[in-house]
Parts: structure tokens; C-alpha cells; sequence
């Protein structure tokens, strides 16, 4: 039924099948003022354990990478290259890493506060990226740890009808090229980058 919270379960199966069924799910983020927030995941990456060397837990468990081995459903947030932040969901059981980065979503409600908040009014470049959706979204490192199938402030809720759905190997890694974990919309034009 669309509309419904994710739960638990959701987030405690295989990496990549959960990164392939968020998609067409909707992110929701309600800031500290009460302001709504709300995107349609169109491209995502899965990242695992010790089969996958992209990852940050593929030479085990760290402080910045522990949320990874703990129990699915949370917001891992990290920050990248120096420059932007990075918003994952946990997967699979307490012990097995896993993680999905959003890398996209095409935006829905309070489009305007995300605007403002990515000083950007070009609406198909606002949220095209991992780094852009969390600014438009005001999502940092006080986000890491959120319990997105409780929280009230940061959510999923499950999404309707899907478009064709492509995958391809993922974006700015060197290792792990031969997984095909990112997932997207076809032709969607909030996506990141069509090809990897």
C-alpha cells in the first residue's frame, strides 16, 4: 500500500534487493521548524561486507563504519570526499554489513525550502546527486544514527508504481566494478548520470 512507513523487515533483507525496491519509494524529512520535505528515490547504490570492496566495511568493523554492522533501518551519514554528505540506510541483520546510498530523488513537497537551502532554483539539478539531496534536505552528520522506521523526523514511506528500472555498475569507485548495484529509473530526468 503506498503511503505506508517502511519497516524493520524491509531494511533486513539482501543489500540490493532492498536499493532496487526503495526506488519509487518517497523520502520524507521534516526539519527542526516543522517544514516538510519530501522526494521520490530514483537512484540508489547498494554497498556490502566483506564480498565488496567499494565498501566501508569491506576491511571490517570501524567507528565511522559500526552503524554498517548494527541493525538495519538506520540513517548512515558520512561525509565525502571532504566536501558533501552522504545519506545510507543500514540493511540486512545486526552483524552482516550493508547499506544503501540515495543518490537521487525527483523532487514532490516544499520544494521551495529546498531551494533555499541548496541556493539552486533549477529544479532538476536540486536534488540529481547524493551530495545536492542532502543539502537540499538538511540532512548532516546529526542525522547519523536516525532510526528512519521510528523517527519522525526522517522516513520512508512505500511508493507506488515503478518505471523501468536499469542497473549499472556504481559511480566514482575504483574496486568492486564487477557488481551491477546501482539502480535506477530509466530516463528519469532527476537522475544523476544516465550511464556509469
Amino acid at each position: 500500500m503506498a503511503g505506508r512507513h517502511l519497516g524493520r523487515q524491509f531494511f533486513s533483507r539482501y543489500t540490493p534487493e532492498v536499493a532496487r525496491d526503495l526506488l519509487g519509494c518517497v523520502l520524507v524529512r521534516v526539519t527542526p521548524e516543522g517544514k516538510r520535505l519530501t522526494g521520490r528515490i530514483v537512484e540508489v547504490e547498494a554497498y556490502r561486507g566483506a564480498d565488496d570492496p567499494a565498501s566501508h566495511s569491506f576491511r571490517g568493523i570501524t567507528k565511522r563504519n559500526a552503524l554498517m554492522f548494527g541493525d538495519p533501518g538506520f540513517a548512515y551519514v558520512f561525509f565525502s570526499y571532504g566536501f558533501h554528505w552522504c545519506l545510507n540506510f543500514t540493511t540486512e541483520e545486526r552483524g552482516t554489513p550493508g547499506a544503501v546510498l540515495i543518490r537521487a530523488l525527483e523532487p514532490l513537497k516544499g520544494i521551495r525550502e529546498m531551494e533555499r537551502l541548496r541556493g539552486s532554483t533549477r529544479i532538476r539539478n536540486l536534488t540529481s546527486g547524493p551530495g545536492k539531496l542532502t543539502k537540499a534536505l538538511g540532512i548532516d552528520r546529526r542525522m547519523n544514527g536516525e532510526d528512519v522506521v521510528t523517527s519522525k523526523r526522517l522516513y520512508v514511506l512505500r511508493g507506488g508504481a515503478v518505471d523501468s528500472i536499469v542497473s549499472s555498475r556504481r559511480i566514482g569507485i575504483s574496486r568492486g566494478l564487477k557488481q551491477q548495484w546501482r539502480f535506477f529509473f530509466e530516463g528519469n530526468r532527476f537522475v544523476s548520470r544516465e550511464n556509469a
